[in-house]
């Protein structure tokens, strides 16, 4: 049974909004979340209940009702070193087969698809920052993108609570890359421009990289993508990928009868690579 307060109709507009802005649906359990995501816009907005929001969406010209709207139904959970035993693998064995195949032009490019309010990013840039001298002369180019506005603000700003900060992030990092402020915890400029952060979206924007990425993260962002969407999704990933890279999914995902545009690689537990590349390496 849908909320009390919004009729059917309300849910079925706000799910479609959603969809053709992000290419995102959601799933029942989010479904009934829907209302209290968007109180606070309504609040703002002055704004009475979801019926009224829609009418709003539909005859206003309001683009920051509809960038607040679309912004409220999307999941940002995100966390520093997200699942230790990905990060652990790209940089003993990921990394290190980057640097051999790149080591005459020496550049690295990195696209963190998704990237929500920044702390994987900034992992991995903290990552590589400490493996020091491997990097050293090279051209080391990370990009930050997601569709919310909200977000993405925030990971440019690098400001974190103390839950935030502490769920992921070791102690010694800590210290070494963040300053604690009145606001939260600050990531140093030092660690700040290390990440260029954009709004873009994946199904429509072409990413702004320098190069093709060497490295891509897309992780738990295609759980909420339909069939369709998903195989949209696939395709813009691998156009975006050099011919020898590697793809982050989520614990959650798979390229398993979703896409032939890439394949588990039979080198990295829980890496994809473009599934061309195998066959060039099966060639040769």
């Amino acid at each position: 049974m849908m909320g009390a307060t919004a009729s059917e109709s309300a849910y079925r507009v706000l799910m479609g909004v959603l969809e053709s802005r992000t290419g995102q649906t959601l799933s029942p359990n989010r479904i009934w979340r829907i209302e209290m995501s968007l109180k606070p816009v309504m609040q703002r907005h002055g704004i009475a209940d979801l019926d009224a929001l829609v009418a709003a969406l539909v005859t206003s010209n309001s683009r920051q009702l509809l960038d607040d709207t679309v912004d409220a139904m999307l999941n940002n959970e995100t966390y520093f070193y997200r699942e230790y035993s990905v990060f652990d693998e790209i940089a003993a064995t990921a990394l290190e087969q980057i640097r051999e195949i790149n080591k005459l032009r020496r550049r690295l490019t990195v696209w963190h698809c998704g990237v929500s309010t920044g702390q994987e990013a900034y992992s991995l840039a903290m990552l590589i920052a400490e493996q020091g001298a491997k990097w050293a002369g090279w051209q080391v180019d990370i990009v930050g993108t997601d569709v919310s506005y909200h977000a993405i603000s925030r990971a440019r700003v690098g400001l974190y609570s103390q839950f935030e900060i502490q769920r992921g992030l070791p102690v010694q990092r800590m210290v070494r890359w963040f300053d604690q402020t009145d606001g939260g915890w600050l990531a140093k400029a030092d660690l700040r421009r290390r990440v260029d952060f954009s709004v873009q979206n994946m199904l429509v924007d072409r990413p702004p990289l320098a190069s093709s990425a060497d490295l891509i993260f897309c992780r738990n962002l295609l759980l909420y993508f339909s069939a369709p969407m998903r195989q949209k999704a696939f395709a813009r990933l691998r156009a975006m990928a050099a011919p020898q890279s590697f793809l982050v999914l989520g614990a959650g995902e798979t390229v398993l009868g979703q896409t032939d545009q890439f394949v588990a690689s039979p080198r990295l537990r829980g890496l994809y690579e473009p599934a061309d590349q195998q066959v060039r390496r099966a060639a040769a």
